[in-house]
């Protein structure tokens, strides 16, 4: 684990009632050593599995457990603790702290807190494997998950009900893990394997411009946060990332080479210089398909009552990379508004990838500008996976763990 990486970092810890929630011991304990200030925030139901003296101890801040326990007249204690935190983790999360959430109930001192931060939330469920798949649950979590908060899935095996099956909370190492990673996202921890390391990705992200005149031009809706979300999942398996970015409307990352474009003809020869010694070549970004004829130096004054831009096509860069590749693996992305197996196929074909991430832009959560994403992946064979509504960083975390495991099989001589 990375020593103290977590100093100066204030995480609020709210724990609900679950056989797991003995587990936030050991979870409160390793945040503290990594140098976080730990406070925690007990539901009633979570104080009969473990007690709060313990998690004070632990901590070493006063636990709190009931909303009316205002112990600092000069601050209101839910209040002052949502202020103050720079990440809330909820674990155990219950289906019922789930449900609250995605609802907007605030009926306990943990609920009331959460919808009064402005920080981050990271959650790891833990329930009865019937609960964890119930379509009520689901659901709430695809609605917080648009919200921007982020998961950690829980493990699958012996549940203290006696099932077997998906639902166990993760383990408070994992957790730990994926708290540092929240705040450090390119530095490596211990024990976390890097499969790309050695490897160098090429990822575009974001829209182009093409200009009309100094002042106008034509573009699209792409914010880049897909591109931008797959280049950081890249970076933080040990990549070697190059990201090609046009237009985008989401902070980029550091820890990788940035490479800054405006046109398709910009992202063009960006992609054809820096491909030839790349491993994986993504083409998240959407480019424009036409440009106008004629760009004018100055700005173009109103004179008629219409105006007739006489366009003409851009060259299709992911078209022109599956041409040249060579011992790449190229990853094109699909955004349509139906019948997506036949169109992803069928530009795969067409383009020479390996791989299509393809999603249907008109269902929502799968449209540009969101935070999150609904892919369907086909290969040569047809149908490799189809990911439900998951934000873009999960979607991208699978995506390169994917795309690693197949070179892997690929460089063995597994698979052609």
């Amino acid at each position: 684990m990375v020593t103290d990486s977590l100093k100066g970092k204030t995480i609020l810890l709210g724990i609900t009632g679950g056989i797991a929630a003995y587990k936030a011991a050991a979870l409160c304990s390793k945040l503290v050593q990594s140098g976080a200030a730990v406070h925690v925030i007990m539901t009633e139901s979570a104080a009969k599995f473990i007690t709060p003296l313990t998690l004070q101890t632990l901590s070493r801040n006063p636990v709190h457990t009931d909303t009316f326990d205002e112990r600092d007249p000069a601050v209101v204690s839910h209040i002052d603790l949502a202020d103050r935190a720079d990440l809330v983790v909820v674990a155990p999360a219950t289906a019922n702290i789930l449900a609250k959430l995605a609802w907007g109930m605030a009926d306990d001192m943990l609920s009331t807190t959460l919808l009064a931060t402005r920080a981050p939330l990271l959650i790891a469920p833990a329930m009865n494997v019937h609960m964890y798949a119930h379509p009520a649950v689901q659901h709430n979590m695809s609605l917080l998950s648009q919200r921007g908060v982020r998961f950690v899935e829980p493990g699958t095996g012996q549940l203290a009900c006696g099932y077997v099956g998906k639902g166990r909370l993760a383990e408070p190492e994992d957790i730990v893990q994926a708290v540092h990673q929240w705040f450090n996202p390119h530095v490596q921890t211990q024990g976390q394997p890097q499969p790309l390391k050695g490897r160098k990705v090429l990822v575009t992200a974001g829209g182009t411009v093409e200009r009309i005149d100094p002042v106008r031009y034509i573009t699209n809706d792409s914010s880049g946060k897909m591109g931008i979300a797959i280049a950081e999942a890249a970076r933080n398996l040990g990549a070697e990332v190059t990201l090609v970015a046009g237009r985008v409307s989401a902070a980029l990352p550091d820890g990788m080479r940035i490479i800054h474009v405006e046109s398709a003809e910009d992202m063009l020869k960006a992609v054809l210089t820096e491909m030839a010694d790349s491993d994986i070549v993504i083409k998240a970004a959407a480019v424009a398909d036409y440009r106008p004829v004629v760009r004018h130096d100055a700005k173009m004054k109103k004179k008629d009552s219409t105006l007739t831009l006489e366009l003409e096509k851009t060259t299709d860069i992911l078209e022109e990379a599956g041409r040249r590749k060579q011992h790449q693996l190229l990853v094109g992305f699909a955004a349509e508004t139906g019948n997506l197996e036949h169109y992803a196929m069928d530009k795969l074909r067409r383009k020479n990838c390996d791989l299509i991430a393809a999603n249907d832009v008109s269902i929502e959560g799968a449209g540009f500008n969101g935070d999150t994403n609904i892919l369907h992946l086909f290969d040569r064979s047809g149908s490799v996976a189809e990911w439900p509504l998951l934000s873009k960083r999960e979607a991208a975390d699978r995506l390169m763990i994917l795309l690693s495991e197949r070179l892997k099989r690929r460089d063995a001589g597994e698979e052609q």
